[in-house]
């Protein structure tokens, strides 16, 4: 077996789901030519951060995200201290602490006949819990044939 390594840098607009499976493929295809034949493996995403989080969702229709991100803000709203005691970072820190807990921050996509078995309607997405753009980092490991 052969393992490859890297870091997905990943600039975030604001809050919401961000389609990364196109950056993540791209990846995952030079490894794939590089190292020669390659059929079966296992593909690893770690969001390297406590307040963004990685998932894989539907890709065809957005009103999914937005549903989700509107889902999400009801379940853990912003807030200064008179909502939570960690709120050093600003309001929205801790509401963000929560969403990535519900949702995680780590993925394993196998890979079947030399592809990531993706679903036909999943996409890989960084999900920004953060009310403002961030500066993000998803290591990839590739465990390979």
């Amino acid at each position: 077996m052969r393992q490859v390594t890297s870091l997905l840098h990943v600039h975030t607009p604001g809050p919401g789901l961000m389609p990364i499976t196109d950056r993540v493929e791209a990846w995952f295809e030079a490894e794939r030519t590089d190292g020669g034949m390659l059929l079966t493996g296992m593909l690893t995403l770690l969001c390297q951060h406590t307040s963004a989080s990685l998932t894989l969702q539907e890709n065809a229709d957005p009103d999914v995200r937005s549903d989700l991100q509107a889902a999400f803000e009801g379940l853990a709203p912003p807030g200064g201290r008179e909502r939570y005691a960690h709120a050093s970072e600003g309001p929205d820190d801790m509401a963000a602490h929560i969403r990535t807990v519900l949702s995680g921050v780590h993925l394993s996509i196998p890979i079947i006949g030399g592809g990531l078995a993706l679903g036909p309607w999943q996409g890989i997405y960084l999900w920004e819990h953060r009310a403002t753009g961030q500066h993000r980092k998803i290591a990839l490991h590739l465990l390979r044939d």
